[in-house]
């Protein structure tokens, strides 16, 4: 039987990652593209385009027009990940609503399966020490952050779905980085500072990091391999900040980095930092949200994704290296 895959937010990192690993296979990818978007990377893969919002019911129609007869896989990876102190109304509008929407969809037409992108965030934080794993129910009200809290509530309307019988999986990843990122994620953010000498100063704290191309082989092994309703966290390991930009050293010749600052001080300026990018129209590298993510516990336990899915994230170390060659190639440093 014929196989399409549905992939909402194919022109992100992670959508875009994932389509490029499934036009190996001999399947039809549609992608959903946001209509102000320029689908032409994608295009390379062969992948269908549809441009639309999730945000609106009728633009999903077409994503699953003609597919009766197909076996239909849906993998809703578009989202709007936040680290502002204030999240907007579209931030809710897309995590929440759209999900719902591309759930109702899912459920409407008949779907055989349908992957949900979560996030580590929607799981509540426990004490230090203590290892972070699956939950099988999400509260807003546990979780800190508004992005955390619009995961936490489109997880649940999955969950909820799944128990009624649709076939859906939920995957956390963890802190998302890697090659492929045509956008601003955080660690292109970071090369591209530390490259032209606007990182001048680094803060105590790090967080789980996972290689983006890890992300998209264990949503792959998913569709085959996940159970109906169970949740799955692919993250990595722990990685500091300052072993993050030691591993972007030796690629530039500019001279280490030695300035650390203090806690007190990064939170007293976080306000002014968010600001400053605003005003440059960059995401920031660091706000009050984002220092509280560095300093949380960020122990998270990849060990049913291991065992379940057969889920074996790489060496950052190659992570990086991927990540700046790529940045290279592309002409995004020198």
């Amino acid at each position: 039987m014929k196989r399409i895959y549905v992939v909402t937010g194919a022109n992100g990192h992670l959508g875009y990652t994932i389509v490029k690993k499934l036009s190996s296979e001999e399947v039809e990818i549609r992608a959903l593209v946001l209509p102000n978007e320029n689908p032409q990377r994608l295009e390379e893969f062969g992948c269908k385009i549809f441009f639309g919002n999730v945000c609106n019911r009728e633009d999903l129609d077409p994503l699953f027009a003609n597919s009766e007869d197909s076996q239909v896989v849906v993998i809703h990876c578009a989202g709007l990940i936040s680290i502002a102190s204030r999240v907007s109304k579209l931030v809710y509008d897309v995590n929440v609503n759209g999900t719902k929407n591309m759930v109702d969809k899912a459920i409407e037409y008949k779907a055989n399966k349908l992957i949900y992108i979560s996030s580590v965030h929607a799981i509540p934080e426990l004490k230090k020490g203590e290892t972070i794993v699956e939950v099988d129910e999400f509260n807003p009200d546990l979780v800190k952050g508004e992005y955390a809290k619009t995961k936490a509530m489109a997880t649940n309307y999955v969950l909820e779905k799944a128990r009624k019988g649709l076939d859906a999986v939920v995957i956390h990843p963890a802190g998302i980085i890697g090659p492929y990122d045509y956008g601003r994620g955080h660690l292109t953010q970071l090369v591209l500072d530390y490259f032209n000498k606007k990182l001048t100063a680094l803060v105590n704290g790090g967080y789980d990091f996972v290689d983006v191309r890890d992300v998209a082989e264990g949503i792959i092994q998913a569709i085959e391999k996940g159970k109906r309703g169970e949740c799955y966290i692919l993250s990595n390991k722990y990685i500091s900040i300052r072993d993050l930009v030691k591993m972007i050293a030796p690629f530039s010749t500019r001279k280490p980095i030695k300035t650390i600052l203090p806690i007190w001080f990064a939170k007293l300026t976080a306000p002014l930092a968010e600001l400053y990018y605003k005003i440059r129209k960059k995401p920031p590298l660091y706000t009050s949200y984002s220092l509280y993510t560095l300093l949380s516990n960020s122990n998270f336990s990849h060990e049913k994704a291991t065992k379940e899915l057969g889920y074996l994230p790489r060496d950052i170390n190659d992570t990086v290296k991927d990540t700046i060659d790529w940045m290279k190639e592309k002409g995004r440093i020198k």
